[in-house]
């Protein structure tokens, strides 16, 4: 089966259809999600988005913040477009329908949090639900475009390049290597279908899900970066994870973060003492920026043997604690714990990634026709640490000028043909008989990343490491090719690649930078690594074709 559209569309967050809903307006959309459209990173997010509002803020502040955030790393034309384009994306989202909280009494003047490593108060939200509020806006848009269709439980398998055309003798007239499209699953009837586009777009979040630990819903095992990966995109600064220091740690909670915005409102980090320990690690004590907050806390555990710090906000007024954080509330009352009368039990947890796929200003990628935006990108935003909420701001900033950029390759493309793409062919593949090894393999991989390739790191550690994934991604091939393709199968084949990518941009860099702290290298090295840690392959793997 084969569907061809203008642009493909990897991915249902805030990147990913903020790209579709302005792609429409030149052509048809094809957006496939693996999950339900709604399940991203996006819907999750709490905090809100960084923007300048305030009189008593600029532009300048927020330029200033980013980098000093991102330890001497961030592309400095980056930083200033994103940031002055800002209000105005914010704006087009109130158009739309997002409904950002506003100062009490007062329908015209935004609410403005504040966050850790911020100078003002400048987080644009929907309480606790910001990224919720965003999502369903931008759904029921998309959903109202006629040039979009969006495909639910779909995963990208790899992509249709020229040198795999070349490959299965497909004469191809491309001087350069070009994206045409994916392979893509249809995970609930176990087909794969041939999606031709003259425009793709990989928007397909982060990889917390290499870690056991970690604040990412369950779809975020780094698709996008491994399929960008195996046809030659360069990839960058992969070391740089950030762990964020907050997550609720109960047996039965999952994946449940307690925003930045807790410790911006006045929450303090204590011991299981009661005593204050960020004082000791930073000037800015509770809100410093998140890589020093993490690394704190997690001293602080291995000095200690407890299994978690504590998050207090108790000292504010109820009323206050339940109009701010709403969704917090609830949910920690579900596990017994009233955040208006005691602290929180916290831990860190893998958050985000500040390396991906490199791209230039307008999110295109060293592939011809093939675009990277949101988490999936490394756009030099964020450097070696991205500051509290400047995430969902970069989405829509690299959505817009994405979209502007691509509908030029749409119109020079539109003049030939698409290529006779091969059908997929599973070869001799039979059905899996039992899920054991992936299961297996899935959970080591997740364990020995976090021992080895977490908040602190050594040498010694990332070439243990090493050596188990490299053993591991021996056993996933064997399986990729004796067996027909499955969602568990594809989540464990690019989970293993993008955790080789982490430990080998982890051990290319040789000094502590932001996220990444090497005890064997502990200081800043600014004479030979104030640049970007940059890997590619230059013979794709040529997967199933």
């Amino acid at each position: 089966m084969e569907i061809q559209a203008d642009y493909l569309v990897i991915g249902t967050g805030i990147a990913g259809l903020s790209f579709a809903l302005r792609a429409a307006e030149t052509g048809t959309v094809a957006v496939v999600t693996k999950k339900e459209r709604s399940e991203t990173s996006t819907n999750y997010a709490q905090g809100g988005i960084a923007s300048v509002f305030d009189l008593d803020d600029n532009f300048d502040l927020h330029i200033g913040d980013t980098l000093e955030s991102g330890g001497g790393l961030c592309n400095e034309e980056i930083v200033k477009m994103v940031v002055v384009d800002g209000p105005t994306r914010i704006r087009e989202l109130i158009s739309m329908g997002v409904g950002f909280t506003h100062r009490e009494g007062d329908d015209r003047n935004l609410a403005l949090g504040m966050e850790g490593g911020h100078s003002k108060r400048r987080i644009v939200h929907t309480k606790d639900r910001t990224g919720s509020a965003v999502e369903q806006a931008l759904l029921e848009h998309a959903d109202q475009h006629p040039n979009i269709t969006i495909y639910e439980n779909h995963m990208a398998i790899d992509l249709i390049s020229k040198t795999k055309m070349i490959k299965r003798g497909i004469v191809t007239t491309e001087t350069r290597e070009t994206c045409w499209g994916a392979y893509v699953l249809d995970v609930h009837k176990s087909r794969v279908i041939t999606f031709l586009a003259r425009v793709t777009v990989l928007c397909s979040g982060g990889a917390g899900k290499v870690y056991i630990y970690t604040s990412n819903p369950d779809i975020a095992s780094g698709d996008g970066v491994a399929i960008g990966y195996r046809v030659g995109v360069k990839v960058a600064n992969m070391e740089f994870v950030q762990f964020h220091p907050t997550c609720l740690y109960h047996p039965q909670a999952k994946n449940f973060l307690i925003s930045e915005a807790v410790r911006g409102e006045g929450g303090i980090l204590l011991d299981s003492h009661g005593r204050r320990f960020m004082e000791d690690y930073h000037p800015l004590k509770d809100l410093a920026y998140r890589d020093v907050v993490a690394r704190s806390i997690d001293l602080e555990l291995k000095k200690s043997g407890d299994e978690c710090v504590y998050l207090d906000i108790s000292h504010k007024p109820a009323p206050f604690i339940k109009e701010h954080f709403p969704n917090i509330h609830e949910n920690c009352l579900k596990y017994g714990i009233d955040i208006t009368k005691e602290p929180i039990p916290v831990v860190p947890a893998a958050h985000y990634m500040c390396g991906g796929l490199l791209t230039d200003a307008d999110g295109l990628t060293n592939i011809d026709n093939l675009y990277a935006i949101g988490e999936v990108a490394c756009t030099g935003l964020h450097g070696a640490n991205r500051l509290a909420s400047n995430s969902l701001l970069e989405a829509l900033v690299f959505a817009k000028r994405a979209a502007e950029r691509s509908a030029q390759d749409l119109a020079r493309n539109r003049v030939r043909p698409f290529p006779q793409a091969p059908a997929w062919d599973p070869g001799r593949a039979t059905d899996m008989e039992e899920q054991v090894v992936i299961s297996h393999n899935w959970d080591e991989i997740r364990r020995f990343m976090w021992n080895y390739v977490g908040i602190v790191r050594t040498n010694r550690r990332l070439e243990r490491a090493k050596t188990r994934v490299a053993t591991i991604q021996e056993e996933i091939k064997e399986y990729y090719w004796d067996f027909l393709v499955t969602r568990d199968l594809l989540e464990l084949r690019n989970l293993a690649l993008v955790s080789e990518l982490i430990i080998t941009c982890a051990s290319l860099r040789k000094e502590s930078r932001g996220l990444h702290y090497n005890l064997d290298y502990p200081a800043v090295d600014d004479e030979h690594w104030q640049r970007d840690t940059v890997i590619w392959t230059f013979i794709s793997d040529i997967s199933n074709l």
